[in-house]
């Protein structure tokens, strides 16, 4: 199935001032479009371009690093865009989204802290995640393109610290890129529909 772009589901200017028309044009227009046409190439070359995305994620994993790579990235920002709203993040959580993180992770303040920590700590390019494993929400890092998908968990939010996530907006300064992620723009009712699938 081939790899395609997705247009954003808000306005370039909808996350403004936490994420800005210029980082979305740059990260989603540039960016992933790259991702989405080196992928398909090289999927395309490797003869496995008529598998879904996860099944080529799965099977390129340690065995075709440029195919990775990319069909990584496409897998992560599909997910995203979504995993971002006008308004987003805070305390608000569905309900059986709060009560999880109270079980799993301590409550809302300690995911917040130990998730922006996996996100600051993690060194070069890579991501923070909530992930489902075995039942339970944990919070994991992973460097470039990979996610929990490919560690026998599933992903149910993840921040992208790439520097061209928001080094436009933030400059170096990822933790404050991190704490605005956190605290206004989580679409949690997509993280609740990713949680309630993998659970």
């Amino acid at each position: 199935m081939a790899f395609e772009l997705p247009p954003l589901p808000y306005d370039y200017d909808a996350l403004s001032p936490f994420m800005s028309r210029e980082t979305l044009e740059y990260h989603h227009d540039k960016h992933h479009q790259a991702y989405v046409t080196t992928g398909n190439k090289l999927a395309e070359e490797a003869g496995l371009a008529d598998l879904p995305l996860e099944e080529i994620v799965k099977k390129s994993y340690g065995t075709n690093q440029p195919l990775f790579n990319n069909a990584g990235q496409h897998y992560n920002h599909l997910h995203f865009w979504k995993w971002l709203k006008k308004g987003g993040g805070g305390t608000s959580l569905p309900g059986k989204l709060d009560a999880a993180i109270k079980s799993d992770l301590g409550g809302y303040d300690k995911f917040k802290a130990d998730f922006i920590q996996a996100g600051v700590s993690q060194f070069g390019s890579g991501w923070a995640w909530l992930a489902v494993k075995n039942g339970k929400i944990e919070i994991a890092k992973t460097p470039n393109g990979e996610s929990p998908l490919v560690h026998g968990a599933t992903p149910i939010l993840g921040v992208d610290v790439w520097e061209h996530s928001y080094y436009i907006d933030y400059r170096n300064a990822r933790p404050k890129y991190l704490e605005a992620f956190v605290d206004n723009l989580i679409n949690w009712d997509y993280v609740l529909e990713l949680y309630e699938k993998a659970a």
